[in-house]
């Protein structure tokens, strides 16, 4: 087949006749499981090599294939080859784990995608020797994995060898993924999945099992047993069919897909309804924030769910991957629509515009990327935001390069009776048409920075079929869909979307003709400026427009702070003021909100960035000057509007993926007699030392029990068997005379926090401590809200002190005074 860069309308036949295209607007096609087979996905995923990115979006790939992904061995130890376990035909050596695994999968995708030669015969590297380490009990992979009875990091490696084998052909891959699930079969429940990462991400693992079923061959008896395999793996896996099993944020983006896969096989309509539960369940509760992620800056914490708290690097890609499968396997095709809101208004953000570093955590509001410790305002101490490309960011560093490939994969699919373009973007694809002629489209287009897509096909002989392209939900009015054949005259359609038939799971636009080589479809979807609500987030608004959120346009000063001149450590600081409440007008929002183009979009250049990124909006701010850097992080928010005596300022917005440091959810702005007062929050409490967050001491939510994980607490973790204090102090001196506290205790769940051995309370006077005099007992029983009154007492500061247990932590959930 010829290139399809090259649709030369010369080479066809003057005779040939134009045909009528049908065009209309469709739901999704559905998929239907039948209990005890496995269903075919409802929208067909295509080999890896089939998509492949064009214009902006290979440019992402590239920068990571000359960057961080195709040169890791120069910055990480753990895909170092000497002495290294996966490379072994043994499986012994060093460096066993997740890390080469994560890494070998992006680079698998990144070659094929990019037909890169080096970057393939580096993946050839590590398959091959996977699989030709495979040991005669039909074990693959380092033997420390199978001491410790960890299939996870297998799974990853399992995913890798599976794409290796769709863009090659490797006739190994197949019996020796048959051999090694055949190994896992044998395994007893009880050395199955028996917990930590492998048993909340064991949907990874039945991903490998009904990858394999179709291709394995032979009577469908025969291949029973992987079936009866994939139903032990649900079983064993964290019930995610029930609700949220566990609040990690990359098990979460991972885990929560479970339901959906097995769907595929129990054939019962609960399993996919699960997955959408816990979907919505995590976005409800830590997701009411622009850029398509929840904010878990490790886990996703009780209490935090402000646009300031973050999501990781590995969270978004593995995200993608997921959507990629629920969109193919479902046919829902808002799974491609929540792809698009990640991969444009989070992932780029991650990544250093060079693609040689990147952050461990990004958040809508951010204001600071520096080395300093931020928590416990995001979870974990130690440099969090800082763009480096060495291994302070051990998981994100291997498991970064997933996402977009995941993207890419994701935007082409085969239907019944054709292709069908999912998440958009400039790409291209060949395949095979369902009458078995081969058949190529490109698209040509700078989604998500226009509205315009453009498919050109490339087939050798006339090509009867559809050509299905998904419509955003964001989509209000009229999609013009223009189709212009080599030979006849051009056919323009106008559908309105909201007058075509419903279906939740989304729309198609569908253009069924006979394509010939050079034929084209022009699509332009209707957008226009939108602002959303975020209720609770304390009536904060983001500007939309099209797929794209937008941020305020900070002024980014980079500095080294370490690292090489070839991977340096790099600062983000703020040159311009970031607090801005946004002036909105009720009765008309988007008003005084002005789309103004940017930089023409260079077809080699990255345009993530604020210098290049093709579009802007005009606005209007308020300076809020209350708000504030807390913990280094932007301050949390609070009610809007927002009540400031500073002048209406002239403000640009650009897209939030094209932003490092970034204000994607605003305060409304009142003026200076109309709105709530922004309060500056009184200083954090002091502690000996910090593990979890202070500030959930005084936040007025009592728990049910002293086990209660559902809402913030602070512990002096992993302290144990010492004095220990927390303190409070005052701007002005109180009159006291009371103290409640609410111990946390863990033990029912084998954890290692416990009450107190025992505490007091101490007041300052002066510049000296001094025991208050108690007029109750100081409790230390664990499910109970223990007061202890005192004497009267003026003071600038009041004291918690206890003695923790021998061997055990502790800490508290709440702790007023009065």
């Amino acid at each position: 087949m010829r290139p399809l860069d090259v649709c030369v309308a010369g080479l066809l036949a003057a005779s040939l006749v134009a045909q009528e295209a049908r065009i209309t607007l469709v739901g999704p096609p559905a998929a239907h499981a039948v209990p005890g087979a496995l269903a075919a996905p409802a929208l067909a995923a295509l080999p890896h090599g089939a998509v492949r990115p064009r214009g902006w979006l290979r440019v992402q790939q590239e920068l990571l294939a000359r960057g961080m992904a195709g040169r890791l061995p120069e910055v990480s130890s753990f895909v170092r080859k000497d002495g290294n376990a996966w490379l072994d035909r043994e499986g012994k050596g060093t460096r066993h784990w997740e890390e080469v695994p994560y890494w070998v999968r992006g680079l698998v995708l990144l070659a094929v995608q990019l037909d890169d030669a080096a970057l393939r015969a580096e993946a050839e590297v590590w398959i091959g020797a996977f699989l030709a380490g495979q040991r005669d009990d039909g074990w693959l992979g380092p033997e420390a994995n199978r001491a410790a009875n960890d299939l996870w990091p297998n799974m990853v490696m399992l995913q890798a060898a599976m794409a290796w084998h769709e863009a090659t052909a490797d006739p190994r891959v197949v019996p020796a993924l048959a051999r090694f699930l055949r190994w896992v079969a044998a395994r007893p429940d009880a050395q199955l999945l028996p917990g930590s990462w492998q048993k909340v991400r064991g949907a990874d693992l039945l991903l490998v099992v009904h990858w394999l079923h179709p291709r394995l061959g032979g009577p469908a008896e025969e291949r029973r047993w992987l079936l009866e395999l994939g139903a032990r793996i649900h079983a064993r896996t964290a019930p995610w069919s029930q609700g949220v099993a566990d609040w990690h944020g990359v098990n979460l983006a991972q885990g929560f897909r479970g339901p959906a896969q097995f769907w595929r096989q129990s054939g019962d309509p609960a399993h996919l309804a699960a997955t959408h539960r816990v979907y919505d369940e995590a976005m409800a509760r830590f997701g009411q924030v622009p850029g398509g992620m929840f904010g878990a800056d490790e886990n996703a914490r009780p209490g935090y769910g402000d646009p300031r708290q973050a999501a990781e690097t590995c969270t978004m890609a593995e995200f993608l991957y997921s959507f990629r499968l629920l969109t193919e396997l479902s046919g829902d095709l808002r799974w491609a629509g929540r792809a698009e809101d990640v991969a444009f208004n989070s992932l780029p953000a991650a990544f250093t515009p060079d693609g040689r570093g990147l952050h461990y955590l990004t958040a809508p509001n951010m204001v600071c990327l520096d080395v300093e410790n931020h928590a416990p305002g995001l979870q974990n101490g130690g440099c969090m935001l800082a763009y480096a490309a060495d291994e302070r960011y051990r998981c994100c560093q291997h498991n970064a390069f997933l996402g977009w490939p995941s993207y890419v994969q994701g935007m082409w699919a085969r239907t019944v009776d054709g292709l069908a373009a999912l998440q958009h973007g400039p790409s291209q694809v060949e395949t095979t048409a369902p009458g078995g002629q081969r058949v190529g489209v490109v698209a040509a287009t700078a989604y998500p920075f226009t509205d315009r897509l453009r498919y050109t096909m490339a087939c050798e002989t006339p090509v009867e079929m559809a050509l299905l392209v998904r419509v955003p939900e964001w989509c209000e009015g009229v999609v013009r869909a223009a189709v212009e054949p080599v030979s006849g005259p051009a056919q323009v359609h106008e559908l309105a979307v909201g007058s075509a038939p419903g279906d939740s799971r989304g729309r198609f636009l569908r253009v069924a003709r006979t394509w010939r080589w050079g034929d084209t479809l022009d699509v332009t979807l209707p957008r226009r400026v939108r602002l959303r609500t975020w209720p609770a987030n304390h009536e904060s608004v983001s500007v939309e427009y099209g797929p794209l959120t937008f941020s305020l346009a900070i002024r980014e000063s980079w500095r080294r702070a370490g690292g090489s001149d070839a991977w340096p450590l790099q600062e983000v600081l703020p040159d311009t003021p970031w607090n801005y409440a946004l002036v909105v007008d009720p009765k008309d929002p988007a008003a005084a909100l002005e789309v103004r183009a940017g930089p023409a979009l260079q077809e080699t250049a990255q345009p993530w960035t604020g210098s290049a990124v093709p579009l802007r909006i005009s606005a209007r701010g308020r300076r809020v000057p209350e708000w504030q850097l807390r913990y280094g992080l932007a301050g949390t928010l609070q009610p809007s509007p927002v009540r400031t005596k500073a002048p209406a300022e002239e403000i640009e917005l650009i897209p939030m993926g094209a932003a490092r440091l970034r204000i994607a959810a605003f305060p409304r702005a009142g003026d200076a007699e109309h709105g709530h007062a922004w309060t500056l929050p009184p200083e954090p409490p002091e502690a000996s030392h910090v593990h979890d967050d202070p500030e959930a001491l005084r936040d007025g939510v009592l728990p049910k029990d002293s086990d209660d994980h559902s809402i913030p607490r602070f512990t002096w973790w992993p302290r144990k068997g010492s004095v220990e204090w927390v303190q409070y102090r005052f701007a002005t001196p109180r009159r006291l005379t009371a103290t409640d506290v609410y111990w946390f205790d863990d033990g029912r769940r084998g954890g290692g926090c416990r009450v107190p051995a025992a505490w007091r309370i101490l007041w300052l006077d002066g510049d000296t401590w001094r025991p208050v005099e108690a007029q109750d007992a100081y409790g230390v029983g664990a499910d109970a809200l223990h007061t202890v009154r005192f004497a009267p007492v003026t003071t600038r500061g009041l004291r918690l002190e206890v003695r923790l247990q021998d061997g055990f932590s502790g800490g508290a959930l709440e702790w007023a005074v009065r």
